[in-house]
């Protein structure tokens, strides 16, 4: 049944379909039909003083503006970071602006930045946290800045501020390819002004000291930006790395009519990528900072070679779209499957061993 019902729904435009399945979400029955996971130690971790019964999360984008945050917490994820939230309300870009690649099991994406603004995002974490009943798992918030703001600390600082007491971990967005001159801020100048500006505002405020601080980086970067992300990022402290957001490049192997439709390609066509980049941020930085894998993610293989490339954690999004809204527990039970076979006692082993 649920199965049939997301097959229907991908019959429709994609941001058609995305409202769509968020709206069905909200009445909270797709979670009674989805056979969750019963909870294994050997997939449990704690990774920043926080508690993740699996590692499997639901990447930013999916729910940009915390209307379903307990509803895909109950399909099975460890985590949901929701997001990119701005302190302005956006419409993002015009439409159409997202398109399914079905033969490449990819999507592509020019939305940029389209949320409610961070005035109705708060009333809503804040009628949540009043409720007693709240589902179990780890809330992240991906932050952003509106593509008219001229003060780009600015806008990360007051999301920071108004958003982080509401957060088990708050994701820097610096690496979207829909907002001109965003990507900028990779650069090494750029991010030192903005990791110190936060740090700073983070250690001010006994609400959200302890917050976890992340940044989500680019597949696309060069190789002096790696290095320069990998330095800055160990000596300011940053707590994680989100690797990684959509990418501008378009693989040869594309076969979708829509391959070469502006914005930023995830899925499938990103899995290569994306391993490739967190095996290289995890050398630069030692292992000392732990990895959020994203890109590509439809399987336990797919998730189990990200964890072996140096990822603490996984994100899905567009293999939520494709394989419907049972992936997580499947993911998770073939990554348990995994560990047994390659006789680790926890996940936390597997981390890396591909280098």
């Amino acid at each position: 049944m649920k199965n049939f019902l997301f097959y229907l729904i991908r019959l429709f435009p994609p941001e058609f379909s995305h409202m769509f399945t968020l709206n069905i979400l909200k009445t909270g029955l797709i979670g009674v039909f989805v056979n969750k996971t019963e909870f294994n130690p050997i997939i449990r971790q704690v990774i920043w003083n926080i508690e993740f019964n699996n590692p499997i999360g639901l990447a930013a984008g999916f729910d940009k503006n915390a209307f379903v945050i307990d509803e895909t917490l109950n399909l099975g994820f460890g985590f949901v970071e929701i997001g990119t939230i701005t302190p302005q309300p956006q419409k993002g870009n015009k439409k159409p602006r997202v398109f399914r690649l079905s033969k490449d099991k990819g999507i592509i994406n020019f939305l940029g930045f389209n949320n409610n603004g961070i005035d109705k995002i708060e009333k809503r974490l804040k009628k949540r946290i009043l409720n007693r009943y709240l589902s179990p798992g780890v809330l992240g918030i991906n932050i952003g800045k509106n593509y008219f703001t001229k003060e780009i600390d600015k806008d990360y600082a007051i999301c920071l501020q108004r958003l982080g007491i509401y957060a088990d971990y708050i994701a820097v967005n610096i690496s979207s390819p829909n907002t001109e001159g965003l990507r900028d801020l990779q650069n090494r100048n750029n991010l030192e002004k903005l990791i110190i500006s936060l740090k700073k505002i983070k250690n001010s405020k006994d609400e959200i000291k302890d917050k976890p601080l992340l940044i989500k980086i680019s597949p696309d970067i060069n190789e002096e930006q790696k290095k320069d992300i990998a330095l800055t990022s160990l000596a300011q402290g940053i707590d994680g790395l989100i690797i990684s957001n959509s990418t501008l490049s378009r693989p040869d192997s594309l076969m979708d009519k829509y391959k070469n439709k502006k914005g930023g390609l995830s899925g499938k066509p990103l899995h290569y990528l994306s391993n490739k980049l967190i095996k290289e941020m995890f050398n630069l930085t030692g292992g000392k900072i732990p990895i959020i894998g994203v890109g590509g993610v439809n399987s336990g293989r797919d998730a189990y070679e990200k964890i072996k490339a140096g990822a603490s954690l996984v994100q899905i999004y567009t293999g939520l779209v494709f394989e419907g809204p049972d992936i997580s527990n499947k993911i998770n039970k073939e990554i348990i499957s995994y560990l047994h076979e390659d006789g680790y006692s926890n996940i936390s082993e597997a981390i890396g061993k591909d280098l």
